[in-house]
């Protein structure tokens, strides 16, 4: 079946932060990677494939204001160990690991500075990448 659709796929997901240095800090930690892309108005991280990106948000938008009404998923291998890991490092509850069916199981945690952070293990789903 060909694909006739103009979208190739997610390239990119970003969280908008308020101190950038402490953002990439923690985010190094995150996902134990460094940037390949390290700038004073945008820090990029290859993950996977995909691009992570932090981006200053010159509107000071406190945390507890931010919407969550799009949620972006990193894939993990162990969605409860991961969820542990970001709640020790700083990160606040969003929604606990939960198996939402056959075996797919997923969390989300909030970053310091309010943004929404998912990951999913999702044993059915192969990258294509």
């Amino acid at each position: 079946m060909e694909n006739s659709s103009p979208f190739l796929g997610l390239r990119t997901c970003i969280y908008k932060v308020t101190d950038l240095e402490a953002a990439k800090s923690w985010y190094n930690q995150a996902f134990n990677s460094a940037p390949y892309f390290d700038t004073p108005f945008y820090i990029g991280y290859n993950i996977g494939g995909y691009e992570l990106g932090l981006l200053p948000d010159e509107t000071n938008t406190p945390a507890a204001s931010k919407l969550d009404s799009v949620l972006t998923y990193w894939g993990v291998a162990d969605v409860d160990a991961t969820y542990a890991m970001l709640l020790a490092q700083g990160a606040t509850e969003h929604e606990k690991p939960n198996d939402v069916g056959d075996g797919i199981m997923l969390a989300t945690v909030k970053d310091p500075w309010g943004n929404v952070l998912g990951f999913i293990c999702n044993p059915h789903f192969k990258s294509i990448m």
